[in-house]
């Protein structure tokens, strides 16, 4: 049933922020809730863990490309630079 639940969600690498961070949610109420046999809450934790990971590399990547943000003299947003381009 776990696995019928991940292949619901899709693969972690193609979802959105927000979608990976529903479908972890949806993970964590359930292991919460203690109605879950042990495998499949095994299995849950394994898929929680690779949505955690998703969304941790989305926020470092944004945060990375708000660092990246370019400033004018008085402090002003005149630009942004890709992330990844130099």
């Amino acid at each position: 049933m776990a696995e019928e639940s991940m292949m619901q969600q899709g693969d972690p690498s193609q979802m959105s922020f927000e979608d990976a961070l529903r479908a972890l949610e949806s993970i964590v109420r359930r292991l919460e809730s203690g109605d879950v046999p042990l495998d499949e809450s095994i299995s849950l934790y394994s898929q929680g863990e690779e949505l955690r990971k998703r969304c941790m590399e989305r926020l470092q990547a944004a945060e990375a490309r708000i660092a990246k943000l370019t400033l004018d003299a008085g402090g002003g947003v005149t630009g942004a630079t890709p992330f990844g381009a130099d």
